[in-house]
């Protein structure tokens, strides 16, 4: 079974801002569960979680300014302005504690917030966190994910061409020149909440050695690796990364 989603729009910090979202599900006290998508992409390429995942919490999918179906300001936001509006947006739609899901970039940016505002993240998800110190440049970077495009599945291609000239190219250059600037480390080793890190297998973006160093920094984390997926795990497994993100959230759910 999968939930349906609906697009809306609100004013977030003076920007018309994009969501994707499933119906509230009735059981009451059921954490809401955020999606942050990628540098390059939007709610698209989440859709197949937010689905799955949606018949068990709400799933919220905003696109990042400039991304997908929001409004695309004149410059690109770095790190500090996506957490900015994503705090802003979590007020708009007067959330309680959620479960933050960030993927690649996305998860710098839930990194960043759960440490700027640790009341508003019931737990955390960073999947195929960004980026590798070993490969913290742009070159470095958009050479794993050169390979990592020859290891994901051919069907992902439209949604993502769709995606960067949403954004627009220069704006994706721009966002890999951020994450390269950051120095995710100094996040990780104060997050505060329950954490899992996830990622695929046959990611190369999120090499193991990466993968495992991001679990030790995190106090409170642990490691979940999916066989068979590459760096867009949330996409092409979306059933086990759901099933993974449920099993976080039962031990938060007793607190």
């Amino acid at each position: 079974m999968r939930a349906t989603l609906t697009s809306e729009f609100r004013l977030v910090d003076g920007l018309r801002t994009h969501t994707r979202r499933s119906a509230d599900p009735t059981a009451p006290g059921t954490p809401p569960v955020v999606l942050v998508h990628g540098l390059a992409v939007s709610h698209r390429y989440l859709t197949p979680l937010a689905e799955t995942l949606g018949t068990s919490h709400p799933v919220y999918v905003p696109d990042l300014p400039g991304f997908g179906l929001s409004a695309h300001p004149g410059h690109s936001y770095d790190l500090r302005q996506h957490v900015a509006h994503l705090l802003a947006w979590l007020d708009a739609y007067r959330m309680p504690p959620v479960c933050l899901v960030g993927h690649s970039f996305g998860a710098e940016v839930a990194a960043a917030l759960a440490v700027a505002r640790p009341g508003a993240v019931r737990a955390l998800v960073l999947a195929g966190p960004t980026s590798d110190p070993t490969a913290r440049s742009r070159r470095g970077l958009v050479g794993r994910w050169l390979v990592d495009s020859l290891r994901e599945a051919p069907w992902q291609a439209p949604i993502l061409v769709r995606d960067v000239l949403d954004a627009r190219p220069w704006r994706v250059a721009a966002t890999v020149a951020h994450s390269v600037r950051n120095a995710v480390e100094e996040d990780l080793v104060r997050i505060t909440v329950p954490t899992l890190v996830l990622a695929g297998e046959r990611d190369p973006i999120v090499p193991p050695r990466w993968r495992a160093q991001v679990t030790r920094l995190v106090p409170d984390a642990r490691l979940v690796t999916v066989p068979g997926a590459a760096h867009n795990v949330l996409t092409t497994a979306p059933g086990p990364v759901a099933g993974a993100i449920r099993d976080l959230l039962v031990p938060t759910l007793a607190r």
